[in-house]
């Protein structure tokens, strides 16, 4: 994995992947006490990031083998990420997803053409049963985070990031990412590195599924203790990838956790202040930006929302409890 992936990444995706904006709101900004950046992924195909890594994945596999189908695991933003790009590749895919993954993205992922085969997330390694699943059906596997192509594609944010701030005249932040197995953060990471080395990747994570700050503290890979529990369903993921974790120990500052409700405050205020609708562990790095002041340094910090596929009831749930905050 190395920078160079990430630039041919871009090529290939250019006039396949929108290139979101980087937006701000003052309200925001008296909130967090600092300028916050916010880069909306949740504007991106399929509403989430992954719609980039899935596409570079496909894009640079051989057609022949493309041909033959591809199959995923996902709580269902890269369920619909590998999904839309099979779609647009013309080869067939297989979606494993959990049972307890919102029902909207279990839909989309259908209604983009693959095919969706459940696990219980709680009794179930879905590793182990997509791989099974994987030769069964002589499918090509792709991962969530820990594939080289995938961690390019998701590099590419990284790259427009480092544009726009270069355009706002941002030489030094924080740049917080809401992070499950490393695939966007350290992607970011690699491309902030070589475009933008003043601006330093800090992971953002639900309570108590906190798997890749504890490992960059112990300084080797730390497990979740369990797979079930958050509404943060997109991020949490067993333990930060092999491929990930050293770029991320490399080039990333300390981790960052959120719980649940500030999660939900933070899709509010993107929707209240910016007109953004985020889903809980899309919006987690923003919780951290209004709620973890003093643990992020400079005059202003970046925010990445990773998604907004979020089920109608867990919306209105964020708005009803938190829409009369100032």
């Amino acid at each position: 994995m190395n920078y160079d992936m990430i630039e041919a990444a871009a090529e290939r995706a250019n006039g396949h992947i929108r290139h979101t904006p980087m937006v701000n709101s003052p309200f925001i900004d008296k909130i967090a006490g600092r300028k916050v950046y916010i880069k909306p992924e949740c504007l991106q195909h399929t509403g989430s990031f992954k719609a980039r890594g899935a596409w570079s994945a496909l894009s640079a596999m051989d057609p022949a083998v493309r041909k033959s189908g591809v199959m995923a695991y996902s709580s269902g933003n890269h369920a619909q990420g590998v999904a839309w790009s099979a779609a647009q590749h013309g080869a067939p895919a297989v979606i494993l997803m959990p049972a307890d993954a919102p029902q909207l993205k279990r839909n989309n992922t259908k209604a983009l053409g693959a095919r969706v085969v459940l696990y219980d997330r709680a009794t179930e390694d879905r590793e182990e049963k997509g791989l099974a699943l994987a030769t069964d059906l002589n499918l090509t596997l792709v991962k969530p985070y820990d594939d080289p192509h995938v961690i390019a594609g998701q590099g590419t944010v990284g790259l427009e990031i480092a544009a726009q701030a270069a355009e706002l005249g941002i030489e030094e932040a924080d740049v917080l990412v809401c992070c499950g197995g490393g695939g966007l953060t350290s992607g970011i990471a690699l491309a902030l590195e070589q475009k933008a080395p003043g601006l330093r990747v800090r992971p953002v994570e639900p309570e108590h599924f906190d798997d890749v700050a504890r490992s960059l503290s112990a300084g080797s890979i730390s497990r979740n203790n369990r797979m079930d529990g958050s509404i943060c369903d997109a991020i949490v993921t067993p333990q930060p990838g092999d491929l990930t974790f050293p770029i991320m120990q490399r080039l990333c500052g300390p981790g960052l956790s959120v719980s649940d409700d500030e999660a939900l405050n933070a899709m509010a205020q993107a929707f209240l202040r910016l007109k953004l609708v985020a889903e809980p562990g899309g919006a987690v790095a923003l919780a951290a930006a209004l709620n973890r002041k003093n643990e992020i340094s400079g005059d202003a910090v970046i925010v990445v929302i990773s998604g907004g596929n979020v089920d109608p009831m867990m919306f209105s749930r964020s708005l009803i409890s938190h829409a009369d905050v100032a």
